[in-house]
């Protein structure tokens, strides 16, 4: 029996033409569609990337809203194979349950896949400009620069919705103009998009020259909030946009609360 915000979430009803949205924290998403369709985007269930060999301070800082066991969905991406993305201490809790239809993401994550326990019948290699067909939403990989070396298939999603909007979630990336380049091409309605700036990925000051060239409706932060050593204020991002004179654009996320994205913002 489910409980809690993923309760929640399998009850909420979404209007025609919009994608219902919750932040789970990090880069974690759940996603539902007016079909009742749910994603999970790089879901960080745990607390396994503390203690950290290197001496950083990566102590879970948000809550665990939806535990893993718990986790419904018909389709749970990967962007990366880092661990607070492709976390093995949620995959393979979600495998077992019985209650994720299928798992997705970039070369990478395949092996993590392969050592939580997710059958081959169930995980597919997606890829930038792939496209993944479910119901009502169409699901298509895009470009993320790598920020290490260790994980070179870093990508993002655009998960647009029949007759609705088209939603980014970029992934953790570093910048380049061919982010900006190959993501304006989508046209998202909104953009999920990290902020910190720590260890190669978009600053501030980077997230909003992306918002500007892309366009987006919504820009919404993330990557913020689940490390003290790895943090960012969100406040930061929205002066960025301001300065770079991007009004009305911003929308900072709260934990666990339904957001809806409409292709009017």
């Amino acid at each position: 029996m489910m409980t809690g915000l993923m309760a929640e979430i399998a009850a909420a009803t979404v209007d025609k033409g919009t994608l219902a949205l919750w932040f789970l924290g990090q880069n974690g998403w759940m996603v539902k569609s007016p079909a009742g369709l749910v994603l999970a985007v790089d879901p960080y269930l745990s607390n396994s990337c503390h203690p950290s060999r290197r001496g950083l301070d990566v102590d879970r800082r948000v809550p665990i809203l939806v535990t893993p066991e718990e986790l419904q969905a018909d389709l749970l991406l990967c962007t990366h194979s880092h661990r607070d993305h492709a976390d093995p201490e949620t995959l393979c809790p979600c495998a077992c349950s019985g209650r994720v239809k299928a798992f997705a993401g970039p070369g990478d994550t395949q092996a993590v896949f392969v050592a939580a326990k997710v059958s081959e019948s169930q995980r597919s290699l997606t890829w930038p400009n792939h496209e993944i067909g479910l119901g009502d939403l169409a699901i298509t990989g895009t470009f993320a620069l790598p920020t290490d070396a260790g994980d070179l298939t870093h990508m993002g999603f655009v998960i647009r919705v029949d007759g609705g909007p088209g939603l980014w979630i970029t992934g953790d990336t570093a910048w380049c103009d061919l982010l900006a380049e190959a993501g304006a091409k989508h046209k998202p309605d909104a953009i999920c998009l990290p902020i910190n700036g720590g260890y190669a990925n978009l600053s501030h000051w980077e997230a909003a020259e992306l918002v500007r060239r892309v366009g987006p409706a919504q820009a919404i932060p993330c990557h913020w909030d689940m490390f003290a050593d790895n943090s960012c204020d969100p406040r930061m991002f929205e002066a960025s946009l301001k300065v770079k004179e991007v009004p009305g654009v911003y929308r900072r996320p709260d934990h666990g609360r339904k957001m809806v994205i409409s292709r009017t913002g």
